[in-house]
């Protein structure tokens, strides 16, 4: 757990409230405020909490704002092909630098999550009702911390295998549907310096960002996945002289010059 103030930046869609009423009357101020009440509940003084939408401008995710959060999350449904290319490519290097993620729902469908997987990310789905059983399959793991065993959704989407991801790094939960269906609900992955969790219970059409188990989850999702500020660099490239084993001489690549770094 850590013992700073994380600078968490909770980024929502933020279409489906606006343009479907029974949506707004679930989520009168969005989805990205829901979970920003719920983590700012369970994390406290230990987190600076703000949200960003897909209409700010540049998505509220400009380099400035980037630069200072620690830990984003990210839900994304309708208007995935809406987020700016170069926002994405901005968001992956800061991923890749030391920024933690944390993906919600239909966000394993982003831009985002689509290239630091490297696959289509694609799943089984039926929106009908049903209940989800999220069950804990790594207690030990931080997020899984406080968390009921299993978590019960009485009404939710269902989200099925196969899920088309690489192999998680760590596999925290599993959900079951009222149809049989069975799916990796809580994934944890490492990408260059940043850590992801993805984390699936979260359609739009049903309350479960007022679930509190769910919210519990996502705000241990948050502590997870936070790095360390003073250590946010991208992996670099560097030649090293034998028997020198700390100062790497800045070499770049092949396509850039040996004394250019």
């Amino acid at each position: 757990m850590t013992t700073r103030t994380l600078n968490v930046l909770v980024w929502g869609e933020n279409r489906h409230e606006q343009a479907e009423p029974h949506v707004a009357e679930i989520y009168p101020d969005g989805m990205h405020n829901a979970i920003r009440r719920g983590v700012e509940a369970r994390l406290g003084e230990r987190a600076k909490v703000a949200t960003a939408t897909l209409d700010d401008p540049e998505h509220g995710l400009t380099e400035e704002v980037l630069a200072r959060t620690d830990v984003l999350t990210w839900w994304g449904h309708a208007a995935h092909g809406e987020v700016a290319d170069e926002v994405v490519e901005r968001v992956h290097r800061h991923v890749l630098s030391g920024m933690g993620l944390v993906v919600l729902h239909s966000g394993h469908w982003s831009k985002i999550f689509t290239k630091l997987m490297g696959t289509t990310c694609t799943l089984r789905w039926r929106s009908d009702n049903d209940r989800e059983l999220v069950w804990t399959v790594n207690p030990a793991h931080p997020i899984a911390r406080g968390v009921p065993h299993p978590i019960e959704i009485p009404a939710q989407e269902m989200y099925g295998e196969q899920f088309d991801i690489p192999t998680p790094d760590e596999l925290i939960f599993i959900s079951s549907f009222s149809g049989g269906e069975v799916f990796r609900s809580g994934c944890t992955f490492l990408r260059g310096n940043g850590k992801i969790f993805y984390f699936s219970p979260g359609d739009q059409d049903y309350p479960v960002y007022h679930h509190p188990d769910v919210l519990q989850v996502i705000a241990n999702g948050v502590e997870w996945a936070a790095g360390d500020p003073d250590r946010r660099a991208l992996p670099t490239l560097l030649r090293y002289d034998r028997d020198d084993f700390f100062n790497g001489q800045g070499y770049r690549g092949a396509m850039h010059n040996k004394d250019a770094g």
